[in-house]
């Protein structure tokens, strides 16, 4: 099955790693391997280790750059490249690219089940292994779920909708996206139907819950981090503010220099910076690439360099 993706801030991403001929870099969401082409393309004799933990994926990029030497393809979740890498003998890297979130190929794959817009099996998993989305949304107790909606979705009638899954399961299984869709729909005021999709913030949150999204992203940046030369860039996509957040957040505070209390005459923490911020504000797709990609509107590219 080819990997179809249509790569958000392509440029913008890979001008933020500040590419050296002979570095050695990661991508750590290769999907179809647009980000991955675009390094390889500035790379002389250097060496980039694409990372994807979706089958389809792997099998996409294997085809597109296989013959090119530079080129290394590694199945597994970017929340553990430390390992990953690692055990290929890799310790250290000049840059690290994240585009965070659900691929174009996996939303426009119905048989995936991440569309509320196609009938399929309760999917959503990323890397086609582990537990549904219909396993989640048939076993966790209300006040789990309601929390889900709530955290991940950001939706208003959490709650509603919780308690509508819960009344549907007790007859049958819920078991397809329309299925779900539909209890959604049935579980918030008109006016919320008028205005997109109704159960877009509900698959939205189920399908971070599935993949663990937000904990996997955590681990990633700590894993790019560590594994970055001095003077190696870490660029970073994602498309949620609760992405966002975490992101902007770990470059805050690895930006953050002494802590003492300002009182104090000298230093006695201790702390030093360990990144430069290399993007004051997130940089945003243009208005040309959201004429020819809508899907990008909500992407934030953020990009720093440890010191």
């Amino acid at each position: 099955m080819e990997f179809r993706h249509v790569t958000v801030l392509l440029k913008e991403a890979v001008d933020g790693l500040a590419i050296k001929p002979d570095g050695v870099y990661i991508d750590g969401t290769a999907g179809g391997g647009g980000h991955s082409a675009e390094i390889l393309s500035r790379l002389g004799d250097g060496a980039l280790y694409s990372i994807d933990q979706d089958p389809d994926a792997i099998a996409t990029v294997t085809e597109r750059f296989k013959g090119d030497s530079r080129s290394h393809i590694v199945k597994g979740n970017f929340g553990e490249m430390k390992t990953l890498l690692n055990d290929l003998g890799v310790d250290k890297a000049d840059g690290v690219l994240l585009d965070i979130g659900v691929s174009s190929h996996q939303l426009d794959e119905g048989s995936r089940g991440f569309s509320y817009h196609e009938d399929a099996p309760l999917d959503m998993r990323m890397s086609q292994s582990g537990s549904t989305a219909a396993d989640l949304v048939n076993t966790l107790e209300i006040g789990e779920l309601n929390r889900i909606l709530s955290l991940y979705g950001e939706e208003k009638y959490a709650y509603s909708i919780a308690k509508g899954i819960v009344r549907y399961r007790e007859s049958k299984p819920i078991e397809t996206t329309l299925e779900l869709a539909e209890i959604v729909k049935d579980h918030v005021p008109q006016k919320v139907r008028r205005d997109g999709h109704p159960a877009r913030k509900t698959f939205q949150a189920i399908r971070i819950a599935v993949n663990h999204e937000l904990d996997v992203l955590e681990s990633g940046l700590e894993d790019a981090f560590e594994l970055l030369n001095t003077g190696g860039r870490l660029s970073v996509i994602t498309f949620h503010s609760l992405e966002d957040r975490i992101v902007k957040q770990f470059m805050r505070d690895k930006a953050q220099g002494c802590t003492c209390p300002k009182d104090f005459p000298v230093c006695v923490c201790g702390k030093k910076p360990q990144v430069k911020i290399i993007t004051r504000k997130p940089i945003l797709p243009s208005s040309e690439e959201l004429e020819l990609n809508p899907r990008a509107r909500s992407a934030k590219l953020r990009v720093c360099e440890r010191l």
